[in-house]
Order: C-alpha cells, then structure tokens, then sequence
C-alpha cells in the first residue's frame, strides 16, 4: 500500500502477530500471492469497520476488487470465525477464565426487511414480519454465535440451531 497514515482500524502489530497465522496459506502451484495480507486485511476491516460499501475502498489503499474475493473466501472457509474464536478465547484467558465458555445467554431481537428475497417470517409475538438476529454471548458478553433466520422462528428453535 502506498499510504504512510495508519487508520484506525488498522492492525496493531500485537493483533497481527496473534492473527497472522490463522490466514489460509497460498495454495501450491498457482500463482503467487502479489498481495501483503496484513494489508488485505486492514482493507477489510476499513470497509467493514466503518461500515462503507466495497467500492469506496479509499484509492490509496488496495482496490476492492483485490480485496473482497478474500472477505469472501475467508467467510467460507471458516477463517473470521477462527480468528474471533482465538481472540475471544485470549480474552477470556486474559480476564481469568477458562478459554471455552461454560454458560452463555441468548437472545433474539425481530427486525422488518425489505422486498429484497431471502427468508423471511412474521413473529407472532410482536407485529414485524421480517428477519430475526439469534445472539449467544458468553458470560463476559463476547460474542459466541449468531444466527439470522425468519422472524417466526421461535426462540426454542434457535436454541437447537446455535448448539
């Protein structure tokens, strides 16, 4: 990259040296990677972080093009939910608790979508017909796993789907 300023949600080189080694080495016998994946990844953070859309990735940085495949590709294969488990668990380990959770909470909360498609149910409960966010969280409040279904999934039902 061709910038000198970091921005805010920039790697630390203490979060890169935890991480680093989660990042799925390049696959033998292509191409070589010409991409710094420090680098990607700051890109990726800068769009998911701030909350913009991929195309107004700043033109100092890497081009969204470059960038989104592995978003992509790493959301598939499991690494941004390796990596928040290994941070969630360093955390954990840092506050004097046992790395895996023992006890969580869940909660749900209905919210109306669009016509877009996709899923979508009415939660008898409350009049929104729409999606509903399925949240665990550990006993500090770290995130263990969400689930988004049709909002007339019951709460019981996503208790069986988070494990």
């Amino acid at each position: 990259m061709s910038r000198n300023a970091a921005y805010p949600t920039d790697l630390s080189e203490a979060a890169w040296e935890v991480i680093k080694d989660l990042i799925p080495k390049p696959k033998s016998g292509g191409r070589p990677r010409t991409l710094a994946m420090r680098e990607v990844i700051n890109a990726i953070l800068y769009v998911v972080g701030g909350g913009i859309p991929w195309r107004m990735l700043p033109h100092d940085d890497l081009q969204w093009p470059s960038v989104h495949p592995y978003f992509r590709q790493w959301r598939d294969d499991g690494t941004w939910e390796r990596i928040h488990d290994t941070l969630r668990a360093q955390v954990r380990v840092k506050a004097g608790r046992h790395q895996h959770p023992t006890a969580g909470c869940l909660d749900s909360q209905s919210v109306k979508t669009t016509t877009v498609p996709g899923e979508r149910g009415f939660d008898g409960g409350k009049p929104v017909k729409g999606r509903k966010r399925h949240v665990l969280v550990d006993t500090l409040g770290l995130l263990v796993v969400i689930v988004v279904t049709a909002a007339s999934v019951s709460w019981a039902a996503a208790k069986v789907l988070t494990g």
